[in-house]
């Protein structure tokens, strides 16, 4: 068989890119011969690329490779043959990445849904559900997951985040209403509901059709309520008014138990809020113990920027009080547990495991 370069190889050099899938995506792909699964690949020219399934999220990285692997197809003169078209020095391996979910925030700043928005005309830009689905470098499903998750309505096309003390009012009367109208918070009437807070509280329909969808399952008109979705949000309503002044856990358990009511106070436990809030103990006594709001959704998403935050807030921290500010930047245990031994120093002492910064940190 005659082999020679292509008389367009000069043309074509570099063009080709050679793409190793893990073994997920390859059988994804292999048994999709009737339906192509829908792959995209998205970032800026600033960013890194990402490429996303319907589901998931790959980071794009480059393998130099020790020997040079041809590109050739078979030729087209008369004579047949094989041209060579490429010569590449490198592959593309895919790795699961967290979704870049993050920008979201920057991108909606300003844009807030708060109470009696509905009565007014909003004199400001809008983002689309389309445009940030596009910009955003996630898979549409970790997408939709994501306004869930940051609490982000869709409202005619446009995305508005619910303000927090909104939310919480919205929640705590779904919660009352469930009580006083004899309801079952496992199969709850949405129609019902949805109807009391439009006529007694002008809250729009569809805002409480998106809220009860965020807090539990709706099938055949029946709301599922997740108890512990609900609580927590409420929970975080509270503690969020105590980032520069903490609260007595105490206090903090006994407001939030009468908030959520008799028929939920058993939910409220304070693992639920893990993530959000640092625990601080008198020296003195464990009776003093106070709470402050951090949310690690505040912290920077790089992760040499997050453990230099985490550490400049604290010097050393339990392992298990920091693993949940690292849950939304590795895509599962074994990558947190790298990025520990990356960034962080770990001592065991009669109380357990203890972190610290690998490099000094000063305040």
């Amino acid at each position: 068989m005659d082999l020679k370069f292509s008389p367009s190889s000069s043309q074509e050099a570099g063009s080709f890119r050679l793409l190793e899938l893990p073994p997920e995506l390859c059988k994804l792909i292999e048994s999709s011969v009737d339906n192509t699964p829908y792959l995209s690949i998205k970032g800026h020219a600033s960013e890194d690329a990402v490429l996303c399934t319907a589901d998931k999220t790959y980071s794009l990285r480059s393998v130099v490779l020790s020997n040079t692997v041809i590109v050739a197809t078979a030729s087209k003169d008369a004579g047949g043959g094989v041209d060579i078209r490429d010569q590449l020095h490198e592959i593309i391996e895919l790795v699961p990445a967290v979704p870049k979910l993050h920008k979201l925030t920057g991108l909606l700043r300003g844009l807030e849904y708060d109470e009696g928005d509905e009565d007014r005309v909003l004199q400001m830009s809008h983002y689309s559900y389309e445009q940030a689905r596009n910009e955003t470098q996630a898979s549409e499903a970790e997408f939709n997951q994501g306004l869930k998750d940051r609490r982000i309505l869709v409202l005619d096309g446009q995305l508005r985040p619910i303000t927090p003390a909104h939310l919480s009012t919205i929640l705590e009367l779904l919660l009352n209403y469930l009580v006083s109208l004899g309801l079952s918070h496992q199969a709850a009437p949405v129609e019902e509901l949805v109807s009391t807070l439009a006529d007694e509280h002008e809250i729009p329909r569809q805002v409480t059709e998106q809220v009860v969808a965020w807090f539990g399952d709706v099938n055949e008109g029946l709301w599922s309520m997740d108890a512990n979705a609900v609580t927590t949000e409420i929970g975080l309503g509270i503690l969020r008014h105590h980032k520069h002044e903490p609260i007595s856990n105490a206090v903090f358990m006994a407001r939030w138990k009468k908030t959520v009511g008799d028929s939920f106070e058993a939910v409220v436990q304070l693992s639920l809020l893990s993530g959000n809030y640092l625990r601080n103990t008198s020296l003195a006594s464990d009776f003093d113990e106070t709470l402050t709001y951090f949310p690690s959704s505040g912290l920077p998403i790089e992760p040499a920027a997050r453990f230099a935050e985490l550490f400049l807030t604290r010097p050393r921290w339990k392992s298990e009080e920091i693993e949940p500010f690292l849950s939304d930047i590795a895509i599962n245990s074994k990558e947190r547990d790298k990025l520990l031994l990356k960034y962080a120093r770990a001592l065991t002492g009669p109380e357990g495991v203890w972190y610290t910064a690998r490099v000094s940190f000063n305040n």
